[in-house]
């Protein structure tokens, strides 16, 4: 039984009461991105966010005010002496809902995990020195509250007491910047502790010396994808302290291999040659491995060098589909080699969209509203005088005598044109918009057509003594939030499945919980990388307090038996000990491969 600080001070001779451990977890539900007032602030984050970035770039003020050491070296320990070994776990995309965050930061903080594969071997893990979030550290904006609960919280308590802790490095995302930076410099620039972890880092970009020749760099790419001048600036320096023998693995918040491929019709604005930019003129070298968060699957590309291309954004957000079709061969031959969810899977994911009006209840309220206020006046006109079931023309026309009605419309239109995806150019763009705008005033003259005919018999079944205005409202709005969500979450299915649009919105709608992932990297006395993606089918629901201070504080409940342990989602991605790739001029002549990627490592268990 624990007992609150609070309940310690009180008047001599008063007996109170300790107050009971809470037993359900305090985290949050995954956030519902259909929600209006979600919508709405979200929005208007962005907005002054992206205004303000553009005018004050907290980068350039950090780089003045908050000196950092060039490199933080975990490749010697604490007295000095070179590491045989480093444990490093990357977790991208978190801080959304309780039971996803906190299933992955439960494995994270575990001081070892068992992992099996596809064949049934099994892989002993051990717990990371060090922790690197890879961008978008918390959902939906920035804020320290939101930080608190649904980050801090959450690995707070899945570390409880079970090992050291970790020190943490964080790549900054967008949804980090919608508050311009303050709450992430705030919790992880300025050397603060938390019961999860230490921070070490000073700005928002860093770089890590590892065992045997090995980089880890963490880029600030703001809102606009813009490598700023001071981060261009740190980054040669640390270039230079790089052996040619050296290899690097770069982590960015966004996959640029993959942006360019789901936007064909975009182009390549200079911008987009920022990564580019950074591996050939300022590194000097080839990176062996990217890392990247932002589309929350896995996803892994490889060329014919062993170059890995790896998105790992399973931390604990909403899940993306992994079958969009023009994402499997990126360009400099990077091929696709898996997935997870597999293609398949994620298609059929999709067609949960048809039960979008129960995972999205207060975007029903809303299109319930708008129904209404779409119908209404034209019921009005149709209740007066009447004396049957109107005609559907009439209806019709009764429609084009509304104001009120033909101004909404309008507006309706105007705004699922905003909404539509326009990644397949803007005449795909024009004819979707407008058609589904064009579909919600057709199903809303219906469903009026509809009230109009029901209302004046059953209020005079009831016997009201209201008017049938106020029925034709009702009916209206409960009709409208049914089917209006219904229409939209029809049009998302479509439109990812058979256009391969809307990949965001068709997946933030169903808010899935599961088919997490994080990356564990070791690095071992040879000189070897082995990555290890461990996935998580589906997460606990129920979770219940544990027994000890080895336990994590919460643990999940035996009864819950659908959830999955964590597993690997694909043999473990070994790359040898080799000498780096150079650069090589546009002329040169192709190199040879220097580097050999094995996804079996040797003797089985590690």
């Amino acid at each position: 039984m624990a007992v609150r600080a609070s309940d310690v001070s009180r008047l001599p001779g008063q007996r109170v009461e300790p107050t009971p451990e809470p037993q359900t977890p305090p985290g949050r539900k995954m956030v519902s991105w259909f929600d209006p007032t979600v919508l709405a602030k979200s929005g208007m984050k962005a907005l002054l966010s992206g205004t303000f970035g553009r005018q004050a770039d907290r980068r350039l003020l950090d780089a003045v005010s908050r000196p950092q050491p060039l490199c933080f070296d975990y490749s010697v320990d604490d007295t000095g002496h070179p590491r045989d070994e480093l444990w490093l776990d990357y977790v991208s995309d978190l801080g959304d809902g309780w039971d996803s965050t906190y299933a992955v930061a439960s494995a994270v903080m575990a001081p070892e995990l068992e992992l099996t594969d596809e064949s049934g071997r099994t892989h002993v893990t051990r717990g990371g020195d060090v922790l690197v979030f890879g961008g978008d550290e918390v959902y939906p904006t920035a804020s320290v509250d939101e930080y608190q609960a649904r980050t801090v919280v959450p690995y707070e308590d899945a570390l409880n007491k079970r090992r050291h802790r970790p020190h943490l490095f964080a790549v900054p995302g967008n949804h980090d910047w919608y508050d311009g930076l303050v709450s992430f410099t705030r919790l992880f620039c300025q050397g603060r502790r938390s019961n999860g972890w230490r921070t070490q880092q000073q700005r928002s970009y860093f770089a890590l010396r590892l065992p045997h020749g090995w980089w880890l760099l963490g880029t600030d790419m703001q809102l606009e994808s813009d490598l700023d001048a001071p981060q261009v600036e740190f980054f040669q320096k640390v270039a230079a302290q790089m052996r040619g023998t050296d290899r690097i693995i770069l982590c960015n918040a966004e996959p640029a291999w993959v942006k360019q491929q789901v936007m064909p019709r975009a182009g390549r604005g200079f911008l987009d040659h920022n990564i580019d930019f950074l591996e050939q003129k300022v590194l000097g070298k080839k990176v062996s491995v990217f890392l990247a968060g932002d589309l929350h699957h896995y996803r892994r590309h490889e060329n014919a060098d062993g170059r890995q291309k790896i998105i790992a954004g399973g931390g604990g957000a909403f899940l993306h589909p992994t079958h969009l079709p023009k994402v499997d061969q990126s360009p400099g031959g990077f091929v696709q080699k898996a997935s997870y969810p597999p293609q398949r899977a994620s298609q059929w994911l999709a067609w949960r969209n048809l039960l979008f009006t129960a995972l999205n209840p207060w975007f029903g309220v809303f299109m319930g509203v708008v129904y209404t206020l779409l119908g209404w006046g034209i019921a009005a006109n149709l209740n007066e005088g009447a004396v049957g079931a109107p005609s559907f023309r009439e209806v019709i026309n009764a429609g084009v005598q509304s104001t009120g009605s033909l101004v909404l419309g309008a507006g309706v239109v105007l705004g699922t044109f905003a909404f539509a995806d326009g990644r397949r150019g803007p005449l795909w763009k024009k004819t979707a918009g407008i058609v589904h705008g064009l579909v919600h005033l057709a199903v809303a003259l219906l469903l009026t057509w509809g009230v109009s005919a029901v209302a004046a018999p059953l209020a005079a079944e009831l016997q009201w003594s209201l008017r049938r205005d106020f029925l034709s409202g009702l009916l209206l709005f409960g009709g409208g939030a049914l089917i209006g969500p219904l229409v939209v979450g029809v049009y998302l299915l479509l439109s990812l499945n058979v256009f391969s649009c809307h990949p965001n919105e068709a997946f933030s709608s169903l808010s899935i919980p599961d088919w997490k992932n994080f990356l564990r990297l070791h690095f071992d006395e040879d000189g070897q990388l082995t990555v290890y993606p461990v996935g998580f089918r589906r997460v606990p629901r129920r979770w219940k307090r544990g027994r000890s201070p080895e336990d994590p504080v919460w643990i999940p409940d035996p009864t819950d038996t659908r959830a999955t342990p964590p597993r690997l989602i694909e043999p473990p991605i070994v790359i040898h000990r080799t000498k780096a790739l150079p650069m090589l001029e546009e002329t040169g002549p192709p190199g040879p491969t220097d580097m050999m990627v094995d996804k079996h490592p040797p003797g089985g268990a590690v």
